[in-house]
This record gives C-alpha cells, sequence and structure tokens, in this order.
C-alpha cells in the first residue's frame, strides 16, 4: 500500500513536502476549506517549486467553492510547475460548505465540474454554463503558462454510491474520509461499477508505545481532530438532517450536545457555522479530549501497536484501497516519518 500525507496551507508547508518527498511517500495533499485553511493553490505552488518527484494534489475542492474556468487554470498553472504530479479531489463541498453556513452541492454538479476539468486540463473545449447562457471554452493561452499535455489526475471524494458512481462514469479515482469499513469500500467500488482508479483513505495513524493505553491523552490528540470532526457535522446537521444523528449510539450523541455546550450556540443557530468550525481539522485542545470517544477513535483512525496496524491495512488493501493518507496534527514531521517507517 501507498502512503501519503493530507496537511493544510501555511506557511512553511513545502518544508514538509520536501520531507515527505525524502521519506518517499508518494503523495502530499492539501485542505481546500477557505474560511479555515490557507489557499490550497498557493501552497502547492511552493511544494511545486521545493520538490521532484512527490504528488502534489487538492484534497478536495467543489464546484460549490470555484468555477472550473479558474480551477482548471490553478491546475494546468500548477501541471507547468510539476508535469505529471498534480492531482485534483472534487466533491460536494460537504466540509467547505457548510463553513460558510450552507449546504454542500449535488453529485450531479460534481459531475458536470469534473468533466468539465478533465476536458480543460486536457486542452479540449467543454461546454460553460451560466444561468440561461451556455458557451463553449476552451484555454486560449500561447505560452508555457499551462500545461495541458501532461495528465492530471482526478478522484472524487465518496461516502455513498451517488459519488462512487460519478467516479465509475468520469474514470476517475475515489478519495473518503474516515472509512475504515472495509465492507463500506467494497460498496463504493461496487457502485463505480469497478471503472475507477486509485482509491485512497484519509484517516488518522497513532502507533503505540510499548504497554500504552489505546485512549491515551497522545492517542486522542493524535485522532481528535477526526472525532472532533464528526461530532461538529453530527451538531450541525441534528435538526435540519437529524438522521445521522439518529444512528449515533447515546453516548455519542450525547457528545454531540457537549460540544453545541462548549462552543456556546444550538443545533438551530443561523450562527452555529461560526462556533463549531474554527480550528477545524486542527489539534484539540485539551479540554476536549473528553469528547474523543474510544468508539469513535476506532470508527474513524487507526490506533494500536505495529503488528495490530498492519493487520488492519492488510484487511483495508484486500478491500481495495490503494494509498493510506494520514493527517497529521500533533507533530507532522515525526508523524509523517512513522508512517514511512511502518510501511517500509
Amino acid at each position: 500500500m501507498r502512503a501519503g500525507v493530507v496537511v493544510t496551507a501555511h506557511p512553511g508547508v513545502e518544508d514538509l513536502a520536501v520531507q515527505a518527498e525524502e521519506l518517499g511517500l508518494h503523495s502530499l495533499w492539501i485542505n481546500d476549506t477557505p474560511m479555515v485553511h490557507g489557499d490550497p493553490f498557493i501552497a502547492l505552488a511552493l511544494c511545486a517549486k521545493a520538490t521532484r518527484r512527490i504528488k502534489l494534489g487538492i484534497g478536495v475542492t467543489s464546484p460549490a467553492l470555484r468555477s472550473a474556468p479558474a480551477t482548471a487554470s490553478a491546475l494546468a498553472s500548477l501541471n507547468a510547475l510539476a508535469p505529471g504530479r498534480i492531482s485534483c479531489g472534487v466533491g460536494t463541498g460537504n466540509t467547505a460548505r457548510r463553513t460558510l453556513g450552507l449546504p454542500p452541492t449535488t453529485a450531479a454538479a460534481v459531475e458536470k465540474f469534473t468533466a468539465a476539468l478533465q476536458d480543460l486540463c486536457a486542452g479540449r473545449a467543454t461546454e460553460y454554463r451560466e444561468g440561461d447562457r451556455v458557451r463553449d471554452i476552451r484555454f486560449l493561452h500561447a505560452g508555457a503558462q499551462v500545461n495541458t499535455a501532461d495528465p492530471i489526475e482526478f478522484v472524487v471524494a465518496a461516502l455513498g454510491p451517488k459519488a462512487a458512481a460519478v467516479a465509475g462514469r468520469r474514470g476517475t479515482g475515489l478519495i473518503s474520509f474516515g472509512l475504515l469499513d472495509p465492507t463500506a469500500w467494497q460498496a463504493l467500488h461496487h457502485a463505480a461499477q469497478g471503472e475507477h482508479r486509485a482509491s485512497y483513505l484519509v484517516t488518522a495513524l497513532h502507533l503505540l508505545d510499548e504497554n500504552e493505553n489505546p485512549h491515551s491523552d497522545a492517542a486522542r490528540d493524535a485522532t481528535g481532530h477526526l472525532v472532533l470532526s464528526l461530532l461538529a457535522f453530527a451538531a450541525d446537521t441534528a435538526a435540519e438532517s437529524p438522521a445521522f444523528v439518529e444512528q449515533l449510539g447515546p453516548e455519542e450523541r450525547e457528545a454531540v450536545q457537549r460540544l453545541l455546550d462548549r462552543r456556546g450556540t444550538t443545533a438551530t443557530a443561523p450562527d452555529r457555522h461560526t462556533k463549531l468550525y474554527p480550528n477545524y481539522l486542527g489539534r484539540i485542545a485539551a479540554q476536549d479530549r473528553d469528547l474523543v470517544l474510544p468508539s469513535l477513535m476506532t470508527m474513524l483512525a487507526l490506533v494500536g501497536t505495529r503488528e495490530d496496524l498492519l493487520a488492519r491495512l492488510t484487511t483495508l488493501e484486500q478491500a481495495g484501497i490503494d494509498e493510506l493518507l494520514i493527517q497529521p496534527v500533533v507533530d507532522p514531521p515525526a508523524e509523517m516519518a512513522q508512517l514511512a517507517k511502518l510501511l517500509a
């Protein structure tokens, strides 16, 4: 199984890219969450200039955030800096839209957006629509500022069959967040009808020290950002779309309510997004460790001894996962080194 890393856009991110390349990691991806993190295209441009081999990806963007022409121009510009090393994840904007207090877009919109990016980034014309106006567009650049000759890899973010089917129809890869259930991955692959390409799993990893409790403070700190992201999503959608919260157990539902109380908001407050998403996917505060429930750690992250982790990864690989992407938030250089050593 290949290994990579997902980080946020910040000054000095190119140093992490250099280290990831030196460790032999296959890829480095940067989140596209405009109101929470820095700009991924600017960050990846720095990474492109600082590296020579490692794949560089946007993980993930959305038609609800960016237009197809602007996104294609950014991707093709990156491809000119790092020919053939650029990847782009496309999704509904489930997180990035919610940080604006708005719902995600649809799988149909993702498919149209992905098709347009595939056309434009390959130098082809594509249909572009704004309201009732429809135009054929293509790159008009005459110089070397964009690269449409070397391929760009596209992947669709999927947690369910609709998005996975888009990947199948568009011939893209799949990327999924915190999905550690091999059966669920098999269902995604079935929905993609076997036509998709590489599959990427985004999670967190904590290798236990000898005799370390799997729910220690260190383990909670390494995985808490994933757990808090799930709790924030549940809190945000509890009133408008309660089905997700209703699937949780009593302890998890109680943690959702504690998160709302602790952030000083409610499930119906129109500005709840401003209270739930600050520091999204960042290292959690010590006072929030109690919200990192063991059940959710097991569901979303990889925590265990070397033997435990290798066994779980073997099972995931058998389910069709091609690359493990971790999100390091405590000590990224050390966590990347740990990942490389684990999969060496």
